[in-house]
């Protein structure tokens, strides 16, 4: 399926059929309009093999449906795990940046201290690995 989704004349139908599904062949080769009609079949034939997409003979004409579950399979096996990490962290962000700092006595001093500290930062550590980081501040 990744070898299908690598070209981007395949992305293109995909993209079509998403806009406006169950189109013919004749549609589907106004998106790819520097192919000929038999190069634009040769990607569908990889999509559909692929499971990307569903054909379906109506008359004379075959109308290509687009197949959206093995595209969720892979968001769901492979990206949802990574990005719920990342989404968790930057939501702790947000929310730690807009809560708002209790005005204290302070001296000028600890004024500047706690001023220049943090309530939370974004780590990014090599290898993609994302962490929030709790600064402490003097209160």
């Amino acid at each position: 399926m990744f070898k299908a989704l690598a070209e981007t004349g395949r992305r293109a139908l995909l993209d079509a059929l998403y806009v406006d599904d169950g189109q013919c062949l004749n549609e589907l080769c106004d998106v790819l309009p520097d192919l000929t009609r038999f190069g634009v079949m040769k990607h569908l034939a990889v999509l559909e093999s692929a499971g990307l997409l569903t054909t379906e003979k109506v008359g004379r004409e075959k109308r290509h449906y687009l197949n959206p579950i093995p595209i969720q399979q892979i968001h769901d096996r492979w990206l949802s795990k990574y990005a719920q990490r990342l989404s968790t962290a930057m939501t702790g962000l947000k929310r730690d940046l807009e809560t708002p700092i209790p005005a204290t006595r302070q001296s000028p001093k600890n004024r500047r201290a706690a001023s220049s500290g943090c309530s939370s930062q974004l780590v990014i550590s090599p290898g993609s690995r994302f962490d929030i980081a709790t600064c402490s501040r003097a209160r």
